[in-house]
């Protein structure tokens, strides 16, 4: 999962960056260093979206988990009527 979610950052930094060029119609590789940082950051940011989205997935299994416990005590155990 992080082999590939590191491609398609570097893909996506490449191919921002490339845009970016051919929007201002200059060569596609000016300045290559320029596809290096964009590579960079497309990568950090995928694996970075990659790992809020397993957070999230845990936080929300929590919440479900607490919400199914509090409805079981709100119906099942109601001993006390």
């Amino acid at each position: 999962m992080v082999f590939s979610a590191t491609v398609v950052g570097a893909l996506l930094g490449l191919g921002t960056q490339m845009y970016s060029n051919a929007l201002r119609k200059l060569p596609y590789m000016r300045h290559p260093w320029e596809h290096v940082v964009g590579m960079g950051l497309g990568v950090v940011f995928v694996n970075q979206l990659v790992k809020w989205d397993a957070q999230l997935e845990q936080d929300l299994d929590k919440m479900l988990q607490k919400a199914k416990e509090a409805n079981e005590r709100r119906y099942f155990d109601q001993d006390d009527d």
